[in-house]
């Protein structure tokens, strides 16, 4: 199965002979890759992002490539019948799981977003806030190999859009692509492979990206970070290193490492299960004056 995604030549009308939302679209989406998507409102950024998941077909040239995918859409349709968590149990149960791993999947989600208290609410009875976390809970149960967020992070709390951005690097370290809308130009900044703005009906990469390939310390991101000090073999896993922001060796093997606080779970993951594991002397967070 192809893990990369393509769109070649693609286009989207609003309904079978009216405008065109956008056209002469040509986008790769390669595993292991954060893309952002931007542009004013009503460009067709969402309308983008549902040729990617595959819910609206194009109405010229088209999509190849099949990843495993999920889909965190700007409007979650709360008004289900089901409860937060019989919802995703049963997402889970279509996703292969037994019943009981489908149940302890959904309830180690809502317990990761913080909202374990509502997991026996009806679905019509949640706040926006509380149904937008089980939107990203639906979103991640599978493991995706490409995950879609279309303003995922709007009406979650401050630990939860913390939290989601800690999901979103779990998966580029795992190898899924991850493509995402938001409206806040400073949410992951530093850490995207690339960034594309939809304008006139197409689509422009901006140039100066990088930093979420492995391929070396990305630009430094604003927000909190944190200093990792770990002793082992150079070269440091791609893994770890490609979310730095800051990285030297100093003697004795000694590797110190600044990175954004979001993803340092997944950056110290990452040292600890190499082979052989690194030895982490400390974890800190960094001046606040930023990186060095």
């Amino acid at each position: 199965m192809d893990r990369a995604l393509h769109l070649t030549d693609a286009g989207r009308r609003y309904g079978l002979r009216g405008p065109w939302v956008i056209r002469h679209i040509d986008l790769h989406i390669a595993p292991a890759t954060l893309t952002r998507i931007e542009g004013p409102n009503g460009t067709g950024k969402s309308t983008l992002l549902r040729l990617l998941a595959r819910i609206d077909a194009p109405t010229e040239g088209r999509v190849s490539g099949r990843p495993r995918t999920a889909y965190v859409p700007e409007r979650f349709p709360a008004a289900l019948p089901f409860t937060a968590l019989d919802y995703l149990t049963h997402l889970g149960a279509v996703h292969g799981l037994s019943r009981p791993a489908a149940a302890r999947a959904a309830a180690d989600r809502l317990d990761r977003f913080g909202a374990s208290a509502h997991a026996r609410t009806p679905m019509s009875q949640l706040s926006k806030g509380s149904s937008q976390k089980v939107a990203v809970a639906q979103a991640l149960l599978a493991e995706p190999e490409l995950l879609i967020l279309d303003e995922a992070w709007t009406g979650l709390d401050t630990e939860a859009r913390a939290e989601l951005e800690r999901a979103v690097a779990e998966r580029t370290a795992a190898g899924a692509a991850v493509v995402f809308v938001d409206h806040d130009p400073r949410r992951l900044t530093g850490t995207t492979d690339a960034v594309h703005t939809v304008r006139d009906g197409t689509l422009h990469r901006r140039s100066g990206e990088g930093g979420g390939d492995g391929g070396g310390p990305a630009a430094a991101p604003g927000g909190p970070h944190t200093t990792i000090e770990v002793r082992g073999p150079s070269p440091l896993p791609p893994e770890a290193v490609g979310r730095a922001t800051a990285a030297e060796e100093t003697a004795d093997r000694t590797h110190r490492l600044t990175v954004p606080a979001s993803h340092s779970d997944v950056v110290l993951r990452a040292l600890l299960t190499a082979r052989p594991p690194y030895h982490v002397m400390s974890v800190r967070p960094s001046d606040p004056e930023g990186p060095r």
